[in-house]
């Protein structure tokens, strides 16, 4: 699908806050408010824009912090479907947040999120690994996010001390 410059302009924008308002976003494009809504509206139909998203540090509120694991899953792809069956079926899985068909050794990249690590291991041990195509998972949990989606956590202050030396 080919998009104007425009529309690209305004995919960008959204991405990097979706809370814009059409009126800023009409600013920021050079566009009239009217073009902003009618494009916006093309780019929600054509599923160019899927769904609007809040990036939430949740370590922050207490008793709301989880364990974020990411499996690299091997996996057997079917006949006439390739790995795409096999997503379908493990995306379906409640605790799973994404997806991704990768390159290297691993087929498929899993991010999923439990309340606890063992949440987390029976989820693998008695949803994942049995089914019939994977053939094996390695697990890495998530100790600290420093960045997310292009948004740094935990910005320190700056020391503004002056530096002193003998």
């Amino acid at each position: 699908m080919l998009l104007t410059d425009k529309e690209i302009e305004i995919v960008e924008i959204l991405e990097r806050d979706s809370r814009i308002s059409n009126e800023d976003l009409a600013a920021m494009a050079g566009l009239e408010i009217e073009e902003t809504n009618a494009a916006i509206k093309k780019l929600e139909d054509l599923k160019v824009i899927v769904r609007y998203s809040s990036i939430v540090d949740w370590s922050k509120i207490d008793g709301h912090e989880g364990v974020t694991a990411m499996i690299d899953v091997k996996v057997t792809p079917k006949r006439g479907v390739g790995f795409d069956e096999v997503a379908k079926r493990i995306y379906r899985f409640k605790e799973v947040k994404s997806v991704y068909l990768m390159s290297g050794a691993y087929d498929l990249s899993v991010i999923i999120e439990g309340r606890s690590m063992n949440e987390v291991a029976r989820f693998v041990s008695q949803k994942l690994s049995t089914l019939d195509s994977v053939l094996s998972t390695t697990t890495h949990f998530i100790l600290k996010k420093y960045k997310h989606d292009g948004t740094i956590f935990e910005q320190g202050e700056e020391d503004k001390r002056i530096v002193v030396s003998p």
